[in-house]
This record gives structure tokens, C-alpha cells and sequence, in this order.
């Protein structure tokens, strides 16, 4: 049987949610129903998370797939959900898989191509570029003017722009920073984002290990002190 079949018949299906400070869980049931839990925290999920978690498993459901965002977001956060969803796959002996947080947002729906923008903090950005629910770029990252570009051009080519932050943190003018629309994902949308895919897709995510969504370059930030990494004979600590 396909995994969509196995996933549409499964007995039950945990799906969690922790990439964005509005996290949430959810359980859906052989009949299709989808019960949900949403908290916000900052920095705390470990500690908010496993009360709704406990709640959705008190009446006896044994989960066959545990589905979990990947971000990228709170790098914390991810961690903290991917750490619960295959501590659940364990107990339950089923399946964790990651499914990209970015595919759980209105914007998406329906395949729309998409930009999605992000801080990577230390005056560097992420940026990936979204279509039928599949990456078109791989996320990579770029400095402030690389941004505005790919902003600009996005919207020339009618493609909508989104964050999970509020675009007032990004350095933009003021047009710019209009046509960036907050979204926020959830449970439920990552849940309908796994059946959206195709299968090729699906079995790919299902071999891997479930790991926060790594940006490119391979270090999300600048190291603060580079000449620890140049070595001693190429350059001498500042003073």
C-alpha cells in the first residue's frame, strides 16, 4: 500500500508543530476528525509542550505516524518537537517523519508558489523559494540588499511574500516591508501538506531522519570570532 493509503487508514496520526513561538499538536482520527492543541511560548516549548501532548494521548491513542515541522524557525523549538515526536515513535513503535514547516501555511495552499523570507540573525537572511508544494531553491542564505532583491523580484513575478516573523525586523523600506505577510503554521496544515505531496516525496522524507531544516551555507551565522577558525599562522586575535 502507498503511504498515503497507510497514512489515510492508520489507526490514528500525531502531528506536532513547534517551529514559531505558536506551536501546536494534533491528533486525527481514522474518520478524518482533527483534534488540535495550540500554545505560544518563547523559548520554553519543552515545558508547554507536553500537557496538550499528554491530553491528546489520555484516551488510549496509539499513534501509527508521528508527523513533525522542521522549521526553519526557533532552532530550539524544532528541536524540542522533533525530540518529542520520536520519543512518542518509539513508545508507539510507528514512524516520525519531518515535514517542512513551510509547507503548513495559508499561502501555500493549493500549490501557490510562494517566497519565504526569514532573520538568520546577525544581519544575514534565509530565503526559499516555494512551488506546488515543493522547493524550488534550496533555502540559502543572503545578506540585506540580496533580500530586498529577491523580494522585489518575487513580486514582480506575482509571487506572494511571507514570514513567520513580523517584517518590521527586517531591514526594508517601507513598500517592501508591505508586501510581506505574516503566516504562522500549525498542525493541521502540516497534516494536509504530508497528503499534498506527492509519493516520491513522501517516501524520500520517510527514509530520512527527522532533523531541523539546515540552511545553505552550512552555518546559519557568521562565527563571531572567525579568526579562532583561521588558525594562527593566517591571522592573530583582535586586541
Amino acid at each position: 500500500a502507498s503511504l498515503r493509503a497507510r497514512a489515510m487508514s492508520a489507526a490514528s496520526i500525531l502531528v506536532i508543530e513547534t517551529s514559531t513561538p505558536h506551536a501546536s499538536i494534533a491528533l486525527v482520527e481514522t474518520d478524518g476528525r482533527i483534534e488540535q492543541r495550540t500554545f505560544c511560548s518563547d523559548r520554553n516549548h519543552n515545558a508547554q509542550l507536553f500537557e496538550p501532548l499528554q491530553e491528546l494521548l489520555a484516551e488510549g491513542a496509539k499513534p501509527s505516524l508521528v508527523l513533525v515541522g522542521s522549521g526553519p524557525g526557533s532552532y530550539s523549538g524544532t528541536r524540542v518537537g522533533i525530540a518529542a515526536a520520536q520519543g512518542v515513535a518509539i513508545a508507539m513503535g510507528c514512524p516520525a517523519v519531518a515535514v517542512p514547516s513551510l509547507f503548513a501555511v495559508p499561502a501555500v495552499e493549493n500549490g501557490a508558489g510562494c517566497l519565504a523570507i526569514g532573520d538568520a540573525r546577525r544581519g544575514s537572511f534565509w530565503t526559499v523559494r516555494i512551488g506546488n508544494f515543493r522547493f524550488i531553491e534550496e533555502p540559502s542564505l543572503c545578506d540585506a540588499a540580496q533580500l530586498k532583491a529577491k523580494i522585489a523580484q518575487a513580486t514582480a513575478d506575482g509571487v506572494a511574500v511571507f514570514s513567520f516573523e513580523d517584517p518590521s525586523r527586517f531591514p526594508l523600506t517601507e513598500n517592501l516591508s508591505a508586501l510581506v505577510k505574516i503566516e504562522i503554521p500549525d498542525a493541521t496544515r502540516l497534516w494536509q501538506a504530508w497528503l499534498n505531496v506527492d509519493e516520491k516525496t513522501r517516501r524520500q522524507w520517510s527514509t530520512e531522519i527527522p532533523q531541523p531544516l539546515y540552511l545553505k551555507p552550512p552555518h546559519i551565522t557568521p562565527a563571531k570570532r572567525p579568526w579562532l577558525v583561521q588558525g594562527a599562522a593566517e591571522s592573530s586575535p583582535p586586541h
